[in-house]
């Protein structure tokens, strides 16, 4: 388990919604301190707080650095993701930037492989989200799909279904 420090972002899944909280730990009192209020009432016996147990990391948590644990309030289970917020805070922000685009005028998409063209799903014109499917290359009795690098308009085609392409052959420009 790896100590996350700083500043923390909490993600509570929920079935609706996710419950999001940065949280600074420093503004909470530490071991064995008691928390200072106005109110000088007596303090009621407060139950004890749940114990979280830690989920095994998927590959994508270890690589973004968090750690997921599993809390038991009343019966009720919540799964809680903790990270740093400020890691958080960029992979946000660059998520949003090259969600934004970023890339100006057409892109043209060229083999990586050589072999036949073996479908084409769109046409110039199409409307395509980052990630469409465009076309697939048969190479070694294997479909390599080529998608989409970005949302935009398909500009041009320059194969045809059957035609054999070469390594680094213009397939298609999205603009």
């Amino acid at each position: 388990m790896a100590v996350i420090e700083g500043r923390l972002r909490l993600v509570v899944q929920g079935a609706d919604a996710d419950l999001v909280v940065d949280h600074d730990p420093t503004t909470l009192p530490g071991p064995g301190e008691e928390a200072t209020t106005a109110d000088p009432a007596p303090r009621r016996a407060t139950p004890r707080a749940p114990t979280p147990r830690l989920l095994p990391p998927s590959r994508e948590d270890v690589a973004a650095g968090r750690e997921r644990y599993e809390v038991t309030i009343d019966g009720w289970v919540f799964v809680v993701t903790v990270e740093s917020a400020d890691r958080a805070e960029l992979r946000e922000r660059a998520t949003r930037l090259s969600a934004a685009g970023g890339h100006a005028g057409p892109q043209t998409l060229n083999a990586k492989i050589p072999g036949r063209v073996a479908r084409i799903w769109v046409e110039v014109g199409t409307e395509v989200q980052h990630g469409d499917r465009l076309l697939s290359i048969e190479a070694m009795k294997m479909e390599n799909e080529i998608r989409a690098p970005r949302a935009g308009t398909v500009v041009s085609v320059a194969v045809a279904v059957g035609d054999r392409v070469e390594l680094g052959s213009e397939l298609a420009v999205v603009g």
